[in-house]
């Protein structure tokens, strides 16, 4: 059986230096590592384990284990003349990595020529140094929080029904797509051929636009939909007495909306109200119940899903000469649909949901401070 090995001890100014080290975006790869590993051994990690968990060999983490028992901070570092010397100065390579968080005057973002050439290396190199420390100037992610003063509240009503729905209830998510446009390309393109991908004209003539209203079950996956010319709030009434007539009376049904005005229009919830009372009057139960998802949270609404899949199915690579084209190929993708329907299922818990949106609204505000101080 090995002999076990006794636990590295830190002082507070080693682990300080040592976890600058670590979070420091310029530092080598090679300090990087001895540092991680010296960290890993002082948290009780065994050596088999610190190796897998930095990513080099176990006679890695020995060698620097020793080293640092030996001398402290500088076993870590390399005996002098010692390795190929840098090409790049520091200062550069600082202005590089640093830099790419502070945009050129009149501009949005550094590429990689532009801050080629403003530090004066090849294009090369600065791609080199940001694969290296993670760097991506010209990617960009879209996000939203809400500022629904009821935010939680609502928030739990929607999830409450997804994680826990309720047994004499359907729940049905429920939205518009509207503005679906009837584009015709001006010409026809070429087909996916092996060696070839697809082609279209970048123009079209426009034929029109449709709505379609559309409830998906949670359930089951099954899709009701009606299409509209317009989507105002005779429409939408239009679009509950369908559900109410192809759906099983005796429960009720609970819809999943959206804060749009139409949805809450003084005729759509007198209907409601109207229609509620007859139903309790036989069923014991509402007929509706109306669940608003909080304002700039329209992922929370599942049918927003099966949108995006409708969208990169049928609608945005289509080639439609009227709006009764169009309107024929989205009823005949939702009948496929509903012959073998697919469910989108609610996974992730809310209280995980509520930290990751707290966390984004500590970083949304430490953000405005430090705009607000460098201004």
């Amino acid at each position: 059986m090995p002999r076990p090995t006794p636990l590295l001890t830190l002082t507070a100014h080693q682990r300080e230096a040592l976890e600058a080290v670590v979070q420091r975006p310029t530092a080598a790869q090679r300090d990087h590592w001895r540092a991680s590993i010296v960290l890993r051994r002082a948290e009780g990690l065994s050596q088999a384990a610190t190796a897998r968990a930095v990513g080099v060999s176990r006679a890695a983490v020995i060698r620097w284990e020793r080293r640092f028992r030996e001398a402290g901070l500088a076993g870590l570092a390399d005996a002098g003349g010692r390795g190929r010397k840098p090409s790049i100065a520091p200062e550069v390579r600082e202005r590089i990595i640093l830099g790419a968080t502070r945009p050129p005057p009149n501009r949005t973002r550094w590429s990689v020529r532009s801050m080629a050439k403003a530090a004066g290396v090849s294009k090369d190199t600065v791609r080199r140094l940001w694969r290296a420390n993670d760097i991506k100037p010209h990617v960009t992610r879209t996000f939203k929080l809400s500022n629904d003063p009821r935010f939680e509240e609502r928030f739990w009503d929607v999830v409450g029904l997804y994680l826990d729905p309720p047994e004499r209830g359907l729940v049905l998510c429920c939205d518009e797509k509207s503005q679906c446009q009837a584009l015709e390309r001006t010409q026809p393109g070429f087909p996916v051929l092996r060696g070839h991908s697809a082609t279209r004209t970048h123009d079209y003539k426009r034929h029109g636009t449709v709505t379609l209203f559309a409830a998906l079950s949670y359930l089951d996956g099954k899709l009701f939909s009606r299409t509209h010319a317009r989507h105002t709030h005779r429409e939408w009434l239009d679009f509950l007495r369908h559900l109410n007539r192809e759906t099983p009376g005796g429960v009720c049904l609970h819809l999943i909306v959206d804060n749009y005005a139409t949805h809450k229009h003084a005729k759509v919830r007198s209907w409601v109200d109207w229609h509620n009372r007859r139903h309790r009057k036989a069923h014991g139960v509402d007929r509706i119940a109306l669940h608003f998802t909080p304002t700039s949270s329209s992922w929370m609404n599942l049918v927003e899903r099966f949108f995006r899949d409708l969208t990169v199915d049928v609608v945005r690579d289509g080639s439609f000469a009227s709006v009764g084209e169009l309107v024929g190929a989205i009823n005949g993708y939702l009948a496929e649909h509903n012959l073998n329907p697919k469910r989108y299922v609610w996974r992730k818990s809310g209280e995980r949901i509520l930290a990751s949106i707290r966390r984004a609204r500590e970083a949304l505000e430490e953000c405005n401070d430090n705009l607000a101080t460098a201004h």
